[in-house]
């Protein structure tokens, strides 16, 4: 992929209405569980980034129909619980570490032998964590060191069920173990100390699946599936990503005499960590026309700008919003006084190391940080705008790139990002649609 520097300048008040794309993490279930059932499946929303195509692909080749209508509106045919077949091909997960944990999950519980690979970014993140308790199940993997990719899975259909306690807190992990029980004889189990994202409970039990989720005597929960179930084709409505919707929130925010309305933005309480914190930030946000869309909370969220002050975020907010701080960094900058976020430790193996990303880069625009050796963040904002002027490396990581260019809106001085490119993996259309409520992003 060609490097796309971008250039963000301070802008005046956002105002608008939008949607923005379609939750990322809900789009590639979708695709996966549809590929799974009998019957047909009807996705409308679905985030059409670079992402969640690769998965589309990689459902095709694993012998499931899945296409967009020219109603814009994706249908996929799948081939029912162990039906899947053994790709003729590598399957290509580009930059989508969700994509990955829970694609080798799926055909882990598969007497097929598939292999994966990714782009530079994917290739360095670690599968050791999904690959630990699926080798318990007794699927094998021959990979990199790290259990790295490209690997390959060796499935079987004769799994065996465990009851697995994640190490540390991870959806994608649970989902890959629930995901290879599927076609497994009997109940695996899940416990997790701290909630995570609960998009594949409830799709599973969407699509007809048994999932229960009980609370432990030590406070954790246990989340279980009944393998070998029928599962039948359901019509999806993809809610906005509350992710992606954190850009242009948080630049409205930033703006004085900003308002803008994010239309459609799902609102799982697992997912909205950065809005309770914003909140907590003194953030003017109204959270309208709450309602639910195929078991998923959803609502309109009202924007405008206003100062904000720095706060403490605590460890065990961090499963809710782990994508979110690097813009919630940008907004800090901006706060007026010191904000500590705790327990960032994941951060440290998503695209980039987004924690020593964003302290290094919000370095060279002018704002004072520290990295703890907690893995905690420190961002002392002064309450005024930030001095800006730097190009910023984001290490082929597109939150990194679509923060800095957010913090741009409102520094003194113009934010470069050395690539934009793999904005479009997640955001496609993120310029164009932040350029369209006032911001000034523009290619260098």
């Amino acid at each position: 992929m060609q490097a796309k520097p971008l250039r963000s300048s301070s802008a005046g008040a956002l105002t608008g209405t939008v949607r923005v794309p379609g939750d990322k993490s809900i789009s590639h279930r979708a695709l996966m569980f549809g590929a799974l059932a009998i019957g047909e499946t009807v996705v409308h929303g679905l985030l059409e980034g670079e992402d969640v195509l690769h998965t589309a692909a990689a459902m095709r080749a694993l012998g499931a129909q899945a296409e967009r209508g020219a109603d814009n509106v994706w249908r996929v045919r799948g081939v029912g619980v162990g039906g899947l077949h053994e790709a003729a091909q590598v399957l290509d997960m580009g930059n989508s570490g969700t994509a990955a944990r829970l694609l080798i999950g799926l055909v882990a519980g598969h007497p097929i032998t598939s292999f994966f690979t990714g782009d530079a970014s994917l290739n360095k993140r670690p599968m050791a964590r999904v690959i630990t308790p699926l080798e318990q199940m007794g699927a094998s993997f021959v990979s990199r060191a790290g259990g790295r990719l490209p690997l390959a899975v060796i499935g079987r259909d004769d799994l065996v069920p465990v009851t697995y306690r994640l190490p540390v807190p991870s959806a994608q992990v649970k989902s890959a173990v629930l995901l290879a029980g599927l076609n497994t004889a009997g109940v695996t189990t899940v416990i997790e100390a701290e909630p995570t994202r609960d998009h594949s409970e409830l799709m599973l039990r969407h699509f007809g699946a048994t999932v229960t989720t009980e609370e432990t005597e030590d406070g954790a929960l246990a989340v279980s599936i009944t393998g070998q179930p029928e599962l039948t084709g359901r019509e999806i409505f993809v809610p906005a990503d509350p992710s992606s919707a954190a850009f242009p929130a948080v630049a409205a925010l930033l703006r004085p005499g900003s308002e803008v309305l994010l239309r459609d933005v799902g609102m799982n309480p697992r997912r909205t960590g950065l809005y309770d914190t914003l909140v907590e930030m003194g953030a003017d946000i109204g959270f309208e026309n709450r309602r639910d869309q195929a078991g998923e909370p959803v609502a309109d969220l009202r924007v405008r700008g206003g100062a904000l002050k720095g706060v403490v975020v605590p460890a065990e907010r961090a499963p809710s919003m782990i994508d979110e701080y690097p813009v919630l960094a940008a907004a800090a900058a901006c706060a007026q006084g010191t904000t500590v976020m705790l327990g960032l430790k994941e951060l440290r193996v998503k695209e980039s190391d987004r924690l020593a990303m964003v302290a290094e880069g919000l370095t060279k625009c002018g704002v004072k940080v520290e990295v703890g050796a907690d893995d905690s963040l420190t961002v002392h904002g002064t309450g005024a705008p930030p001095q800006g002027g730097a190009t910023v490396a984001t290490a082929m990581d597109h939150r990194i790139a679509m923060s800095f260019l957010v913090l741009g809106t409102a520094t003194r001085e113009p934010v470069q990002v050395d690539d934009g490119a793999f904005i479009e993996t997640s955001f496609p259309g993120f310029a164009d649609l932040m350029n369209g409520l006032g911001a000034k992003i523009e290619r260098v």
